[in-house]
């Protein structure tokens, strides 16, 4: 069963991390995934397979609002571009969405790998 309070705590630890990581160098996106995944995991406990499928979890839950904060980002500049703008909006929307989905991808590979770790460190 899933142990959402651990994807909660984790998802919410990978989005503060991934704010720091944006004003301070050195930390990045893919410390926040790391570290999101490895506590989602080690919170739910249960093995290699537990901790994977929760890191999974708050890893994609990361992804998806980072996707869509890039989405809003988009369709702002868009608006307030008028009518050509919101037809280039409209097309950049296609490339926008692919590289959300491959960073939704990214990082829930690799907050799970992140939680199978955690998961076996709290069996």
């Amino acid at each position: 069963m899933t142990n959402w309070r651990a994807v909660v705590i984790g998802f919410l630890l990978a989005v503060v991390i991934g704010l720091v990581g944006i004003a301070l160098p050195g930390l990045g996106q893919l410390t926040a995934g790391l570290v999101g995944g490895f506590v989602a995991g080690f919170l739910a406990g249960g093995g290699l397979l537990s901790g994977f499928w929760h890191g999974l979890l708050a890893g994609a839950l990361g992804g998806i609002v980072g996707g869509l904060l890039i989405a809003i980002v988009v369709g702002v500049a868009g608006i307030a571009l008028g009518p050509v703008g919101a037809l280039l909006s409209g097309l950049a929307g296609v490339g926008i969405f692919g590289l959300a989905v491959l960073i939704a991808f990214v990082m829930a590979l690799e907050s799970a790998i992140a939680g199978a770790i955690g998961g076996l460190l709290n069996p």
